[in-house]
Order: C-alpha cells, then structure tokens, then sequence
C-alpha cells in the first residue's frame, strides 16, 4: 500500500497556517491597543504551539521533509525555537513512553507524582526507572493527591512550565545530548523573542494576561496528552517483548472524531494506530484504523475508543477515584529515617 511513504500535503498546511497564527498574533500585539486584541493574540499564541507541537511530534517520529537535515532544521525550529521545548528531550521521554507503555516504574509520561497519580499503586513510593528516583507518596504528595480531580485542568494550564523546566534539566546535565549546541540555541532563541514579544505590551497587566491566556491555551494540548492513557490499564515492572502488542493496544485510548477534526487531535485520536505503527505519517492513521480495530477484534484484544468528552469523563473520574483512596487516612504512609525518629520510644 506505500502508506509509510505517501506523507501527504499535512505539512505544508501546517506550516501555513504556523505562519499565518505568527503574523496575525506579533501584529496584534504591535499594532493594536486594544487590551481585547491582545488577549486574541494570546489565544493565536496557544494555538501556535500547539500545531507547532504536532509538527515536532511528527518530524521526531518519521522524516516529513525531503532530507534529514531538513527534517532536523523542521525539529529544532518548531520544538526549541517556536516552543521553548528541547527536541532532544522530548525524544528522550517520547521514545521511553512508547518502549514501556504505561508501565508505572518505567513510562515517565504517567510518574506526575507528587501532583497527579493514576492509579493507588504509586502510594508504595515506587521507583522510577526512566527519572532514577523514589516517587514517594509522602504527606505533601498525600494532599495533592487527594485533590487531583479537581485541579487537573489548572495543572493543565501550566504544564508546559514543567516542560521547560525538564528541558533545561536535561541540556544542562552530564547526560550525553546528541548536538547538545544546536538545542541550547535553539531554547536560547525562544527566550529571546517570546519575552521581548511580550515585553511590548503597554502594562504588567497585559504582559501577565498574554503570558497565562498563551499557556492556557495550549493547556488543551497536555489535556490531550493524558487523554490516551490516564484511564487505561496500567501495570508495575519492566515492558516484555512477549506481550508489547497487547500491552500498547490495553494501555492505550483512541478519541473518535471526525475527519474535518483531525486537525484538532494532530494524530493522537488514533494513539492505538500511532503506538502500534509509530512511524506511520499521521495522515495514514485513519486509512489503517478499520484494519487495527479488526485485528484486534480477531486476537480478543482491546481497542477501546470514545468521544472527546467521554475521554475527558473517564481521565476525571480515575483521577477522583486513586484521589479518594488517598484521602482514606488508613491507608499507610511509607516510613522513612524522619517517621522512625518522630515515633520512636523509650
């Protein structure tokens, strides 16, 4: 059928309409006084990065351009420079997530803690393989657990500050970066323009409205991101290469839409499809949707798929759900060297 091959028009759409979101957010904040416009420039901002962020998740997966330097100037300039995220690290973190889908000790895309848990086991303080510490289940991560259904859409928010934040820690390790140069200048241009955009705004106001209507918006994008696999099967250990078939298709949820949305989603309402053929161009996804779900449906596997807002229903109501079991007091806090001197006797 030639589909790892046929990458379709996608790109050049996306870059377009890239551009187009640029211009018109810079003139609005430029060239307009009004406080109204310069909050919809802020909104253009968000969207922005959020196609911006389908193209760096394309390009990091298969080659969208004819060569691969051109495809690592199209990684770098839509990750570090347009975004502010390290390619490098996405990577990094990308290519664990899919070799160990929703493993607890080994996916970093579901260790959150000491603000989200998905599931009550990570109240034994597991072990995360891919960040190399403890994730304990203290009384701090007690409370914030408690009350994660609540505030997941506010974390959501400002989650790509974590995504700065984890992008710095890796350029800036021992760790061994693959043209760590280019990404350091990379991130480098991204505080150049961004705070200098913002810094053209009239008041305080404005700039701090900007700055959190931006990152607000692109929220919707790392709402998408847990969508797929928060409410699904998760397990504790290492991935087995006896089961990865099974393991991705139970750890994994697709968002039914329709073609005119696909634009939306940027590939992740077929996350099934997408973890089975990674690097598959995402606009095949749909052509080979029917043939996955039969496999599946012929193997007794799983193929769990619901609307958008189901998604949502069934990401809020996992999260209440380990919520609630942190709240019971009865449930036992790990001990450590503090607990033992506090309690101890005689």
């Amino acid at each position: 059928m030639g589909l790892f091959e046929k990458k379709g028009h996608g790109v050049c759409i996306t870059f377009c309409v890239m551009a187009m979101l640029f211009v018109f957010s810079v003139f609005g904040v430029l060239c307009c006084e009004s406080t109204w416009v310069h909050l919809l420039s802020a909104g253009l901002m968000g969207f922005l990065w959020i196609q911006s962020g389908w193209l760096g998740h394309d390009s990091g997966h298969y080659q969208i351009m004819p060569t691969k330097g051109l495809n690592r100037v199209v990684q770098v300039f839509a990750g570090n420079c347009l975004t502010g995220i390290s390619i490098a690290w996405w990577r990094w973190n990308h290519n664990a997530h899919h070799i160990s889908c929703n493993s607890l000790e080994f996916d970093p895309d579901l260790q959150h803690m000491p603000i989200f848990a998905v599931s009550p086991k990570f109240f034994t303080s597991l072990t995360s393989y891919f960040y190399e510490r403890k994730m304990n289940f203290d009384p701090i991560a007690r409370f914030l657990v408690s009350y994660q259904h609540w505030t997941f859409y506010p974390v959501m928010c400002f989650a790509r500050i974590n995504l700065f934040a984890q992008s710095f820690i890796l350029l800036l390790s021992k760790r061994k970066v693959p043209r760590r140069g280019q990404e350091i200048l990379g991130i480098l241009v991204f505080w150049i323009w961004y705070p200098l955009l913002v810094s053209c705004l009239p008041s305080w106001g404005e700039r701090i409205m900007f700055v959190v209507a931006s990152f607000a918006v692109t929220g919707i994008q790392h709402v998408q991101f847990c969508l797929n696999h928060f409410s699904s099967d998760v397990y504790v250990g290492p991935p087995s290469g006896n089961n990865w078939f099974e393991m991705q298709t139970a750890g994994t949820l697709d968002i039914s839409c329709s073609p005119w949305m696909d634009w939306f989603h940027g590939g992740l309402q077929f996350q099934i499809e997408h973890h089975l053929f990674p690097r598959l161009p995402r606009c095949q996804l749909r052509k080979i949707s029917p043939f996955v779900k039969e496999l599946c449906k012929k193997h007794d596997l799983p193929y769990n798929c619901v609307s958008f807002w189901k998604a949502n229903a069934l990401t809020v109501r996992t999260l209440r759900n380990a919520a609630l079991q942190a709240q019971d007091l009865t449930y036992p806090l790990p001990k450590n060297l503090v607990w033992e001197a506090v309690n101890t006797y005689g």
